[in-house]
C-alpha cells in the first residue's frame, strides 16, 4: 500500500478520517464521527471520480485500516484507530 505512486492519496483520506468534520461537509442522516464518510464527499476533495475514491477506500478498508458500515444504499468508511496503531507498531519495529 505505502510503495504505490498514489500512497500520498491514500496517506490523506486516513488523515481526513481522523475528524471527518474538520474536512468533509455535514450528511444527512448520518454522523461521521460516529457512522464515517462514503465515497462522495471524498471524491469531491480528492478530485476524482466517485470510482477512483472508492478504489482508495475499499483498499484501504480490505487492510483493514477502515472499517465500513452500510447504511441504506451508501457504505461509510471511518478509522480503525486498533488496527492502525498495530500497523504504526510493525513499522516502529523495522518490519
Amino acid at each position: 500500500m505505502l510503495r504505490t505512486p498514489v500512497h500520498g492519496t491514500r496517506l490523506d483520506i486516513l488523515e481526513w478520517l481522523k475528524d471527518p468534520a474538520a474536512h468533509f461537509p455535514s450528511q444527512r442522516r448520518v454522523d461521521p464521527a460516529e457512522h464515517g464518510v462514503h465515497a462522495g464527499p471524498v471524491a469531491a476533495k480528492l478530485g476524482v471520480p466517485r470510482r477512483v475514491a472508492e478504489t482508495h477506500l475499499g483498499l484501504l478498508a480490505g487492510l483493514g485500516l477502515l472499517r465500513t458500515r452500510r447504511i441504506r444504499r451508501r457504505t461509510y468508511y471511518r478509522r480503525d484507530e486498533v488496527r492502525i496503531a498495530e500497523v504504526a507498531r510493525m513499522f516502529e519495529k523495522g518490519w
